[in-house]
């Protein structure tokens, strides 16, 4: 069975994720990795299995070698040490200023080859397309680096080039992690509600898509247009005729990273605000645009600190952006008030009407499990909530109501995720519910009140005023329609009187058969009676006789 699991139809490449497994494994022990892993609270054959690692000599400290490790491994866990780099509630800051180092200090392909990338894609030599090109690299990611040049017409730019063979690397990656999530489908019960096969679906969606720039170009400009009066979120301009699917050219923006907290604080940046308007710009994006970035780790994160008291915001790499339905977003937006308000009752209703926990959850039960788990985060700032317990005990909830990872709303989680791990770094005092709370019961007020009825209407009236001419039309049609529904509904009444009927023959003919099967035996018994000497033979013969003809007659007449 477990063969099988590695060379199904969906996921081919058996030999090929084998050798990147045996790479996987080959790292973890180069690099000492299970340094990471509390000895005292392991079993003691496991002591034993990591005695011979033990043996393997290393210089390096165990936050350098877990970054060097994802490092070496490729995008795929290079995207994963960025999002765990946000998280400093769970790691020491050694750890967590080592995996910072992914965000922009993933070593660089050679400067040659990405201008051989660029003037192959372009189809120019590099002079005829710029009046300056640095052949350093500015930045190195996971899934490309950036160039800085200058237009002929004067505009300072910088070149994004995808890394070269990476999209093999990645689908072998992508392969092993199908095969893993159908490992884990086999040998843990519980694996089904978290939908593994559908997450990593998404995952892969989302990693592919990063590999073409053209949709990159695309998405900047779109939430370029969403927020280009804000005065709150900046987005560059893309230069779409220098832009292919492996090479994409936009302006060269000039910020601050939102890595470097202390420099921000040393320029006297009003860090409170900065974080309110983070938690504003992420539920706008999210809920009024429905068009949010979703990966917003502190490498794509710049600020704008002109103004040392109204900070704004740069963002960068749109490759990654999510959206949600109609539907998701009033379930979510309901659940959020409901957290907010501390509603719990709501939450449990909200979660079973969604259809997030099977439909028998007791309801009362739900609400107090919810309670114990979410009470700890009200009226406490950031720095003082440990997620990685509220977690945990969201997850023992999850199993213990058989609550299911919705897949739509990984893609939001994880951003929410980057979203906190950088709150927690601006401003660890923030209260997110306290921010978020009252954006949310506007956004709620605008869409179910009168408000959002009319705005409703308003966007509305452009297609019904189009349609007006067509109106006698279709209401004749929706009237013979009508007539038409009304005449089959009349047809199967008489089509279900007749199945009726008839069964209502056949279970009197049933009935009669089992009485006049009751009357053979009875005539059976009676033909017995003379045997006993109880009766007049005679007088016995015809009762029986009776009896049984009576029966055959009963039987043929209602059959």
């Amino acid at each position: 069975m477990v063969l099988r699991l590695f060379t199904s139809a969906e996921n081919p490449g058996i030999n090929v994720a084998k050798l990147r497994l045996l790479k996987i494994v080959w790292v973890i022990l180069r690099y000492r990795l299970d340094r990471f892993i509390p000895s005292d609270k392991l079993p003691g054959w496991a002591k034993v299995l990591l005695l011979p690692i033990k043996l393997i000599p290393t210089s390096q400290t165990p936050s350098m070698s877990l970054r060097l490790a994802l490092e070496s491994l490729g995008p795929v866990f290079v995207k994963f040490g960025q999002i765990l780099s946000t998280r400093r509630d769970l790691f020491e800051d050694e750890v967590s200023d080592e995996l910072q180092k992914l965000q922009d200090q993933v070593p660089p392909f050679p400067g040659d080859e990405a201008q051989s990338l660029i003037e192959e894609s372009l189809d120019a030599s590099i002079n005829d397309l710029f009046d300056e090109f640095d052949i350093t690299a500015l930045a190195s990611a996971s899934v490309a680096q950036v160039h800085t040049a200058k237009l002929k017409s004067g505009e300072d730019v910088v070149i994004k080039i995808i890394r070269p063979g990476i999209e093999k690397v990645i689908r072998q990656d992508i392969t092993l992690m199908y095969q893993l999530a159908n490992l884990l489908l086999f040998f843990w019960s519980d694996a089904k509600r978290l939908h593994p096969n559908a997450i990593v679906k998404d995952y892969e969606i989302t990693i592919l898509d990063e590999l073409d720039l053209m949709l990159e170009a695309s998405n900047t400009k779109q939430l370029r247009e969403n927020w280009v009066d804000s005065e709150k979120l900046y987005v560059p301009i893309v230069y779409t005729d220098y832009c292919r699917q492996n090479v994409m050219v936009m302006e060269r923006i000039y910020g601050t990273s939102s890595a470097h907290i202390e420099q921000l604080r040393d320029q006297g940046v009003n860090m409170k605000k900065l974080a309110h308007l983070g938690v504003e710009i992420f539920f706008t994006q999210v809920f009024e645009d429905n068009f949010f970035h979703a990966d917003m780790h502190p490498g794509n994160v710049f600020i704008d600190a002109t103004d040392l008291e109204n900070p704004t915001y740069i963002a960068l790499d749109c490759a990654i952006i999510g959206s949600l339905t109609e539907d998701d977003k009033t379930y979510l937006a309901k659940n959020l008030l409901a957290f907010f308000h501390q509603d719990y009752s709501e939450v449990a209703r909200l979660h079973i009407e969604s259809g997030w926990v099977p439909a028998d959850t007791d309801q009362r039960e739900f609400e107090q499990v919810i309670r114990a788990v979410c009470d700890p985060f009200f009226q406490k700032p950031i720095s003082e909530i440990s997620f990685g317990r509220v977690l945990l005990s969201l997850f023992q909830t999850a199993r213990r109501f058989n609550m299911e990872v919705q897949p739509q709303l990984v893609l939001l989680q994880k951003t929410l995720l980057n979203i906190e791990g950088m709150g927690r770094q601006i401003y660890p005092e923030l209260d997110l519910w306290e921010t978020a709370a009252p954006f949310m019961e506007t956004w709620m007020r605008e869409r179910m009140g009168v408000a959002g009825l009319v705005r409703q209407m308003g966007e509305l009236a452009p297609t019904l005023i189009s349609q007006l001419p067509d109106l006698p039309r279709t209401v004749l049609n929706a009237a013979g329609e009508i007539q038409r529904l009304g005449e089959n509904n009349r047809e199967q009444t008489r089509l279900l009187r007749e199945l009726n009927a008839n069964f209502d023959v056949q279970q009197r003919r049933q009935r009669s058969a089992r009485l006049g099967g009751y009357a053979l035996v009875v005539a059976l018994l009676g033909s017995l009676v003379p045997l006993t000497g109880l009766a007049d033979p005679q007088d016995a013969l015809i009762g029986a006789s009776v009896l049984g003809s009576l029966g055959i007659y009963w039987m043929f007449i209602r059959l």
